[in-house]
């Protein structure tokens, strides 16, 4: 989950530390506990240090370093805590080569164990050391930087993306990944790598994706990528939409409220996929069971395309929590479609599960970042059009996935009805945006709460999962999301005077079911906080506290248009208790290692 950058400028006389702390400050998104950058003139410079960005910049002024070329990294701490010395990059002990990287070598200790017997000293305690005293080794024994990390690769198991520079070699940046993300810009200045595209968004808009086991060599003249053989390949060369200013605040205070505040674009974006979509199906063929793989809040937005799939198109569907996939594996069939969704495309334990899908089943991504591994590894992908989103808690990816899930839920149905409602969400949206001041009022009046339950039948079901993931993700509150259903059977034995209960309770067939269910809680004291049609009153007259949403969002749309009040509900009882909902403890963006 860290994020590495590197950066080799064309001009001699041109600083490249400025550069490297303005890319890696970009993929503070990801989760980190320590800075460091490493540039050469005449020998490698290193400043590092654990903390955050702005406290280490303060005290070490980061981007005063000399030399054109170096690289850049955020660590979340695997192997060691978070410290100066664990911090990278990493250096061999002669200070002649720096490396950085993302993922886990799970056979660490036991390269360690033989490096410490041939005489290698270590000063840090992670797992990353071992690569920066392999390539020493290496090129002592007449490698050249490039070959040498060939040899550490193949020596290594586990995840990464690796960067490295040598004093050795200067003018040079070598770079290689396996089951880490990794990016190579283009740029008309100079040659970028970085973990994620809204690093480099500023500097380079042209990409090459490596693959496993590709070694990539940036100088002043250029990329070249070799394949595992030393073959040097003609990479395709892709270019990002996404424009610097999507990367950036723009006037918002956090992330995540812009990212709420987009959402109604992110949808009418991701409409404009239905004939893509339509492609996808006809190619598709005979469907007889989809299986859903995901995690988090994509696996939220996956129990919502179970709902819509078995219900409108008759198709039996499971959701499978990717970490959990292996257990089901043997269930697949040639007319099984394993749909994988996934913000970032680079989710590991997807990853796996798709590599062993692949081998028996139709497979389909559902991915917002170009390019990923995702995309590049199933047989057909679906692109949402959220734009990058760099809040730790999803918020517009979640809704561009389910605009996703729905619009190929209903052209498999040829539900021509839903999609016509699909059409009218972005403006139930924005609807929801315009009465953001009942929110912050009713998070005035929770923040206090140490748990809150949040009920919810049917396709409301997942959102009261979702909203209650959100709450828990940035506010530190406890949060158990139920099918109301459920309650007699164990959950209501928590209800107790003054606990907040969200209610989502939309117009439709579960809305009686649903109002039994709030008045069970509210008997027993719960505060009750309902989310539901602005026209009903018996609604009004039973719960405490009603957020109104427009009486025309139907109960099959609602998880689309309901979870928007639920995301600034988070945001701002957040934002009350003084923490920063962009980077939530103990969580990152992109969880590519397990």
């Amino acid at each position: 989950m860290c994020g590495i950058v590197g950066c080799i400028l064309i001009d001699d006389d041109k600083d490249v530390a400025p550069i490297l702390f303005d890319c890696i400050s970009k993929l503070e998104y990801r989760g980190y506990d320590s800075i460091g950058l490493a540039t050469y003139d005449e020998k490698i410079y290193v400043k590092k240090d654990k903390g955050k960005i702005d406290e280490v910049n303060r005290k070490l002024d980061l981007p005063n370093m000399p030399g054109n070329f170096g690289i850049a990294h955020v660590r979340w701490a695997t192997h060691g805590d978070p410290s100066k010395l664990n911090a990278h990059p990493q250096l061999d002990e002669e200070n002649t080569i720096a490396v950085v990287h993302n993922g886990i070598i799970e056979n660490n200790s036991q390269i360690k164990a033989d490096l410490i017997d041939e005489g290698y000293t270590f000063k840090s305690d992670t797992d990353t050391e071992v690569i920066p005293h392999l390539i020493h080794k290496f090129m002592d024994g007449g490698l050249d930087l490039e070959h040498a990390v060939r040899k550490t690769i193949e020596i290594l198991d586990g995840a990464y993306a690796i960067a490295a520079i040598s004093s050795r070699e200067p003018d040079k940046i070598v770079a290689t990944r396996k089951d880490s993300p990794l990016i190579v810009g283009l740029g008309e200045d100079g040659y970028y790598l970085a973990s994620d595209s809204p690093a480099i968004l500023k500097y380079a808009k042209d990409i090459i994706y490596p693959e496993k086991g590709e070694i990539v060599i940036l100088d002043k003249n250029g990329v070249v990528v070799h394949d595992e053989f030393d073959n040097p390949i003609n990479k395709e060369v892709d270019t990002i939409n996404w424009t610097p200013e999507m990367a950036e605040k723009e006037g918002y205070d956090h992330f995540m409220i812009k990212e709420i505040n987009e959402q109604a674009t992110a949808v009418r974006n991701t409409l404009t996929q239905r004939d893509n979509i339509q492609t996808i199906i006809d190619e598709l063929g005979d469907v007889s069971r989809v299986c859903f793989v995901a995690c988090g809040t994509s696996y939220h937005a996956s129990l919502i395309g179970k709902y819509l799939l078995e219900s409108l198109a008759g198709i039996s569907t499971d959701v499978i929590l990717a970490s959990e996939f292996k257990y089901s594996a043997k269930t697949l069939k040639e007319d099984t479609l394993v749909i994988f969704i996934s913000q970032s495309g680079e989710t590991a334990d997807s990853l796996k599960a798709l590599d062993v899908a692949n081998q028996t089943s139709k497979t389909l991504g559902i991915v917002n970042v170009a390019g990923s591994s995702i995309t590049r590894r199933a047989q057909h992908v679906i692109q949402t059009q959220a734009g990058p989103e760099i809040g730790v808690a999803a918020t517009k990816t979640y809704v561009s996935q389910l605009t996703a899930i729905y619009m190929f839920s209903a052209l498999m149905a040829k539900d021509e009805k839903l999609l016509d409602e699909l059409d009218k969400v972005p403006g139930f949206i924005d609807e929801v945006l315009e009465d953001v001041e009942s929110i912050k009022a009713m998070s005035q009046r929770y923040n206090y709460a140490k748990d809150f339950f949040y009920l919810g039948r049917g396709y409301s079901y997942p959102t009261a999962l979702e909203g209650a993931l959100k709450l828990k993700e940035i506010s530190y509150i406890h949060g158990e999301g139920y099918a109301a259903g459920e309650l007699k059977h164990g959950p209501l034995a928590l209800i107790d005077e003054g606990i907040p209960v969200v209610v989502v309770i939309p117009p439709g067939d579960s809305y009686k079911k649903t109002m039994s269910n709030l008045e069970e809680v509210k008997s027993r004291g719960a505060h009750v906080l309902a989310f539901g049609a602005a026209d009903n009153e018996e609604l009004l007259e039973k719960a405490p506290e009603v957020f109104k949403i427009n009486s025309d969002v139907s109960e099959i749309i609602a998880p689309l248009v309901y979870i928007v009040p639920l995301q600034l509900l988070s945001y701002y009882i957040t934002i009350e208790k003084g923490f920063d909902p962009d980077k939530p403890r103990n969580l990152a963006k992109c969880v590519t290692v397990e």
